[in-house]
């Protein structure tokens, strides 16, 4: 019997971890602790994927590519659902919302990103991105009774689906053009042709589909409704899950389809980029709320990576994916202290926690240290690579302004520090520790710090 594609070995983990993703919601009526299960599967894809050289290449027809690209990409899903896991094992039972499914959608949704990472086709990276979209949707809104997780997913739901259609309309306009779906054949395809008014709308209708998925504004307005309302754990995923495989995405299709075209796709991006810097770090300083605050500084650093994306090199894109990672790490870190205290929604909770929980304080402090890009914190790292690329492609003048709206960022970070360490605590916090929340949370702190202090561990 001849298969219609013998070669399934370079979508082997993206297999195992949707087959890992049902037999949870079976082992569901069998096991308890079904986190256990899910970072099991978890250990399982990474050994396929890093350790099975047969895991490279291409398959159905060339429309899934696994390549050195996207291996790095799913480096960081996995770091993301791995810590997601770990910050909600005791989270879920504090907040009374233990369900098999839970876990199950976070497989489902690294799935889908992990898909977007290889995609070498829009039709294939469009089935990623609504595997990806539609169990994101439901884990927002996994707190049933709770008003405030309703509100955000209904309108993750509503953009999710709009920034979506947006997408369609843009690939549709392209396959009008060059009569393929394949990246690369798109590629050749504008090579030999001029730059019409229906590329240019195909161009700025997929950059504002993508701009939806990271958050960058104008395209932001659901980011910090979404991250207040839904539970911490899940805000923590998507700060980072849906951002990396945007900017996975991104970097593909406007380094490999539109490469011909880079000057005309540019100044969209720059656009887009100063705007994002400029409504993340000015409405952040508002902020009453450390999930909106977070909110809106994760706005402000999509509009740092598109800098990198801007310089139009490989420097730029490797930066771009370096500060992806760095990342990861800073954020999820200020997200488990956030679920570690009971009542850390609000900036005033923080307020003299040095003084009665001084451990956590000193962690909380190296997190906002290291968004901020304060060295020899991992943030400093980051920043510097983007700002080096950009500068290196001609871009000083954009690094001026991303520098600047970086300083402003020092205000709201260091008004958390400045809360901990300079103001009189009203009560003794309350704190839920637990060993997998600890663990996430030493992993994090170590990172920022090896980063930040040895970089050649994730540059080159």
């Amino acid at each position: 019997m001849n298969m219609p594609f013998p070669n399934l070995a370079p979508v082997t983990p993206e297999i195992i971890l949707s087959i890992a993703a049902m037999l949870l919601l079976l082992m569901e009526l069998v096991f308890k602790n079904k986190g256990v299960l899910a970072l099991a599967g978890l250990i399982a894809v990474a050994v396929t994927l890093y350790v099975l050289p047969s895991s490279f290449g291409t398959t159905f027809g060339g429309m899934f590519i696994s390549d050195s690209y996207s291996m790095y990409f799913k480096l960081i899903f996995m770091i993301n659902l791995a810590l997601t896991i770990l910050l909600s094992l005791k989270y879920l039972q504090r907040e009374k919302a233990e369900c098999g499914e839970y876990y199950s959608l976070l497989l489902f949704a690294t799935t889908g990103m992990m898909i977007m990472a290889s995609a070498r086709d829009f039709i294939v990276l469009y089935l990623g991105l609504e595997l990806m979209a539609l169990s994101t949707y439901v884990l927002a809104g996994i707190k049933r009774n709770d008003i405030k997780s309703n509100e955000a997913a209904l309108k993750y739901f509503l953009l999710g689906a709009f920034s979506s259609a947006l997408l369609l309309y843009g690939i549709s306009l392209l396959y009008g053009l060059t009569t393929t779906t394949d990246l690369y054949k798109i590629a050749a395809q504008l090579q030999q042709s001029e730059v019409s008014t229906t590329l240019l709308l195909s161009m700025i209708l997929i950059a504002v589909a993508f701009s939806f998925k990271i958050a960058a504004a104008p395209f932001h307005m659901w980011a910090p409704d979404v991250y207040e309302g839904a539970p911490t754990s899940i805000t923590a995923f998507m700060s980072v899950g849906p951002k990396a495989a945007g900017f996975a995405v991104i970097g593909r299709v406007f380094y490999v389809a539109f490469q011909n075209v880079q000057a005309d796709w540019t100044p969209i991006l720059i656009g887009i980029a100063i705007l994002t810097m400029a409504v993340g770090n000015i409405l952040a300083i508002a902020q009453t709320n450390i999930k909106r605050m977070l909110a809106y500084s994760s706005i402000a650093h999509a509009g740092y990576m598109l800098v990198g994306i801007i310089a139009g090199t490989a420097e730029g894109q490797q930066a771009m994916m370096t500060y992806m990672l760095i990342y990861a790490f800073m954020n999820m870190g200020a997200f488990a202290v956030v679920i570690m205290l009971e009542k850390g929604d609000e900036i005033k909770d923080y307020e003299g926690l040095a003084k009665t929980r001084p451990v956590i304080a000193a962690l909380m402090l190296v997190f906002m240290f290291s968004l901020t890009g304060i060295p020899p914190t991992a943030g400093f790292v980051g920043k510097f690579n983007i700002f080096m690329a950009a500068i290196n492609a001609g871009y000083v003048w954009l690094v001026v302004v991303a520098v600047i709206f970086s300083a402003i960022s020092a205000y709201y970070y260091l008004r958390v520090v400045m809360n901990m360490y300079m103001r009189e605590p009203a009560e003794t916090a309350a704190i839920n520790p637990s060993p997998s929340l600890g663990l996430a949370l030493v992993i994090s702190v170590v990172m920022v710090f090896v980063i930040g202090i040895i970089p050649s561990v994730v540059i080159g």
